[in-house]
């Protein structure tokens, strides 16, 4: 489709980038590559956060405000999706792409706007980018399978509960979704099936009300009759009043030409006069017996079409339900024929089985009596028979399956054997060089930065490894600092990006592809930051940061910036932590805690470590070669 795809994506002033950007994506597989710190993980979680995710849901934060570059006011994520082809959204508004501008603010909050390919704004509206996102199918916050952030696939790959894989997998593959999905439609089809019961059970009802409606249609029919009749007796009553007086008429002409001249022609006018207002009468009481008829027809008109219509309904039912009949009926006589055959066999057999002797009868009988005992013992057989592959193929699937756990034990026991031989040979080497248990080319490497720094290289020396330069005040917390900071133990800090370039040139002679300690770009100051607003306090559990010995402000910062050591608690008893973070509400600012086991707590995780003793910040080197 070429509806959907990100085709370019532009950050500023986000995280720790001023201006990172803008990528053109194709339309095909895109890979993503970069050192360490140049803004890999910081594409993906703009990605999150300018589709409308959550702070929560990248793991990188708690609030919005925490992703603004330190300085600045304001961070800006722009995405261009395209819009083409026949499932286009609203292509005469937006035209050939969707280009999502979101602006988050200092105080936690963030505008959004949508613009055409033109670049004109066409809403502003948080449901018209819910839309796009639906049309589009994208799952950009809920599915873990279209963005698996980098905490999201640690904690998977490092969680012991099974259930918590299970739920993964659900919500990856949206079966919990079709779970209910088809749930409904059980209960859906089981209240059809309901409803196709209880109209059956209605059919028989309705055909006797089609019966007696037909009955009443049948006793209303005559209204068109009447209506035809009391057109025809308008017409002859017109003509008969019309004759009437024609033949009135008739007789007062006569009667007045017979009696002209006669004294008493006035007294016969003015009775004439007198029939002819009766007749008048007599006219107009039928006229208005007429109006009365009309009007009573054209009342029954209304009501004589819908019992027209419901007559043809119900003869429509009463039809299908005699093809029905019909049918079974056909299928009845059908039955019938092959009851007559089958009886007229059956006799025959028994006619012909009379016939047969008695010793002839008894042999047959002992036959079939031995046959069917034969028969049940094979059948015995078959059963026992059956039962024993069953329990030789049990036998077998659990051989193999002994012999699957035993090659996978040896495997992870072999792995674990090398691995504790590497960490012997680098505690043994570390008791001369405290450096060594961040490589063995830690020292040359650092004596390298050294003579580059000589020479003018740098514009600022780099600081590292970072684990070398803090100090654990309690060494009881040293497994859950480590936990905490991981891989950022061997990181190393540039002032600007050419010393970064420079620095990771020299990486590549000393370290291979894929094992090189990450660059953290961080203008160096010569003060830490004031972490007093965002910091947490407990009244008995320290922070990272107040945890640790830090002399130089850069890698104070540094940790800060990259790993938020300032909402960190540290507390050493796994019990204490469950308590302060997850049964009552944990304290401000603070997002997640470790305890001395190296566990990882969060307000409704937790997370077991697969680390039993540090690695770089132990003080006892001889104790652990002993272990």
């Amino acid at each position: 489709g070429e509806v959907g795809i990100i085709e370019s994506i532009q950050l500023k002033n986000f995280m720790c980038h001023s201006n990172l950007g803008p990528f053109q994506f194709g339309s095909n597989l895109n890979f993503v590559i970069g050192i360490n710190g140049s803004g890999k993980s910081s594409v993906l979680t703009a990605l999150i956060v300018g589709l409308g995710g959550k702070a929560t849901t990248t793991n990188r934060g708690s609030s919005l405000k925490m992703f603004i570059q330190k300085g600045e006011t304001s961070a800006d994520i722009s995405i261009t999706l395209r819009n083409q082809g026949r499932d286009a959204f609203k292509p005469e508004l937006y035209g050939a792409s969707i280009t999502v501008n979101q602006r988050i603010n200092q105080d936690g909050s963030r505008t959004c706007k949508l613009k055409s390919k033109s670049g004109t704004t066409i809403s502003s509206k948080k449901e018209e980018l819910i839309g796009i996102l639906d049309h589009f199918n994208i799952q950009v916050v809920d599915n873990p399978v279209s963005v698996l952030t980098q905490e999201m696939s640690k904690q998977f790959l490092q969680t012991k509960n099974e259930g918590d894989k299970y739920k993964f997998f659900m919500k990856a593959t949206q079966l919990e979704q079709m779970k209910e999905d088809y749930s409904f439609i059980g209960i859906t089809k089981k209240n059809t099936r309901v409803q196709i019961e209880q109209g059956e059970e209605r059919l028989e009802g309705l055909k006797q009300l089609y019966l007696e409606k037909k009955e009443i249609f049948k006793s209303i029919a005559f209204v068109n009759d009447m209506q035809s009749r009391l057109k025809d007796l308008k017409h002859q009553m017109a003509w008969a009043v019309v004759s009437e007086m024609e033949k009135e008429i008739e007789l007062l002409k006569e009667g007045i030409e017979a009696e002209e001249g006669n004294t008493e022609f006035l007294q016969k006018v003015e009775e004439c006069q007198v029939k002819l207002n009766e007749a008048e009468k007599k006219y107009k009481a039928i006229q208005d017996k007429l109006v009365t008829v009309s009007e009573d027809a054209q009342a029954l008109h209304p009501k004589c079409i819908s019992l027209k219509a419901e007559v043809q309904a119900k003869r429509k039912a009463v039809n299908e339900a005699e093809i029905v009949y019909n049918r079974s009926k056909t299928e009845l006589k059908c039955l019938g024929k092959d009851n007559e055959q089958l009886r007229k066999r059956i006799e025959e057999l028994k006619t012909c089985a009379n016939r047969v002797s008695e010793p002839e009868k008894l042999e047959r009988q002992r036959k079939i009596a031995y046959l069917r005992e034969q028969l049940k013992a094979f059948h015995d057989e078959e059963i026992m028979i059956n039962q024993q592959m069953d329990q030789f193929q049990q036998a077998i699937s659990k051989c193999r399956e002994e012999q699957s756990r035993l090659r996978r034990e040896n495997s992870d026991m072999q792995q674990a054997l090398d691995a504790k031989q590497k960490q012997l040979r680098d505690l043994k080497d570390s008791k001369t060089n405290a450096l060594k248990r961040f490589g063995p080319h830690m020292p040359a490497f650092l004596e390298a930065i050294e003579m580059a720094h000589k020479q003018g290289h740098f514009k600022k020396k780099p600081l590292g490894p970072l684990g070398a330069l803090i100090h654990p005040k309690d060494p009881e917390l040293i497994l859950a600092i480590e936990s905490c900071l991981k891989g950022l133990l061997q990181a190393f800090c540039c002032d600007n990006h050419s010393d970064e370039r420079t620095l990771q040139f020299l990486m590549s002679k000393y370290f291979t592809r894929g094992l090189r300690p990450q660059i953290i770009v961080n203008k160096f100051q010569n003060k830490i930051y004031d972490t007093s607003q965002r910091a947490v306090y407990h009244p008995e559990f320290a922070s990272v940061l107040t945890a640790l010995e830090i002399d130089n402000p850069v890698v104070a910062n540094c940790l800060i910036d990259m790993r938020g050591i300032e909402t960190v608690l540290l507390i050493k008893n796994s019990r204490k932590a469950r308590e302060v973070m997850q049964w009552n509400r944990p304290p401000k600012n603070c997002k997640e805690a470790f305890t001395a086991e190296g566990d990882q707590v969060f307000e409704r995780r937790y997370y077991s470590s697969n680390f039993v003793r540090p690695r770089f910040l132990s003080q006892d080197v001889e104790s652990e070669i002993r272990l």
